[in-house]
């Protein structure tokens, strides 16, 4: 299974809890951020990134606003809502059952 495969379905997980650890972060702070924290095994690309955060952007769990770098660039940053926190406390809950339901049929087939 490829690193793209292992992300289907847990990238509007992931990019909430990236928000959640390192404050308001640009699309592409947030690709390199997962890169990083998963040492390298996990990649998006941006085709699948800014469809996720326009989802979680819609239903209300981060916010986006313009701003400046210092180099003059204009750059999409985003942030976790309080809506957010609440949304990735229920989904981590989510994940850690299915990931705990799955690790019983390992062992057990």
């Amino acid at each position: 299974m490829s690193s793209t495969d292992a992300l289907q379905g847990s990238l509007d997980l992931l990019v909430l809890k990236i928000l959640s650890r390192r404050g308001p972060l640009h699309g592409y702070a947030i690709m390199s951020a997962l890169e990083a924290m998963s040492g390298d095994v996990l990649r998006v690309e941006e085709g699948s990134l800014y469809p996720a955060l326009h989802r979680r952007e819609e239903a209300g769990s981060i916010r986006a606003a313009w701003t400046m770098k210092d180099n003059g660039r204009r750059v999409r940053v985003y942030e976790l809502t309080v809506r957010g926190h609440t949304q990735l406390a229920t989904e981590e809950a989510r994940w850690r059952a299915v990931t705990n339901a799955v690790q019983r049929v390992l062992k057990l087939a």
